[in-house]
């Protein structure tokens, strides 16, 4: 190799950017695969005898862990859920509702007195599970269609109340 002339030494020459010389080893020869032993990158090209990485079309995925289970499945989910705005309603049965006194007005409040619903404040719906022997006004957010018919039957009234209190007639 010989020993490097910088063009600052030399007085014909100013240095710019388009004559600026190149710091001695920066540069190397560019690598030639595939074209024979004599480029001293033949036969395997520089990638080794056999197995995945030596194929032709080989691409790596992304979090690819050699068949162990990726990290990505390892941890535990996350993000968002929309279980925060599902509506839940506790449920009573018409054959709990035989607790109370004939032509009394029954609504969360007296359900809640009596132990059929845990909170006075959850949604309500009444199922037609059972019997109902007296005649009720019960107001509640929903009704199933039997027990709504069976609550009739008996002489009673039911009243959908809205999730804001507001009442309407069913």
């Amino acid at each position: 190799m010989k020993p490097h002339k910088s063009p600052i030494e030399s007085t014909q020459h100013l240095v710019a950017l388009h004559n600026m010389p190149s710091t001695p080893g920066a540069r190397h020869k560019r690598k030639r695969l595939g074209r024979g032993k004599g480029s001293g990158h033949g036969g395997t090209s520089t990638k080794g005898h056999k197995g995945q990485k030596a194929r032709a079309g080989f691409g790596l995925l992304r979090g690819f862990e050699g068949g162990q289970m990726p990290l990505v499945r390892r941890l535990p989910k996350f993000g968002f859920t929309n279980k925060q705005f599902k509506v839940t309603y506790e449920i009573v049965n018409l054959s709990g509702l035989n607790r109370f006194t004939s032509g009394k007005e029954v609504g969360p409040l007296e359900l809640k007195a009596k132990g059929l619903v845990r909170k006075k404040t959850s949604l309500i719906k009444i199922l037609g599970i059972g019997k109902l022997d007296k005649s009720l006004n019960v107001k509640a957010n929903k009704f199933s269609k039997k027990a709504m018919s069976v609550i009739k039957k008996a002489g009673g009234q039911a009243t959908v109340l809205t999730k804001k209190e507001g009442k309407k007639e069913a």
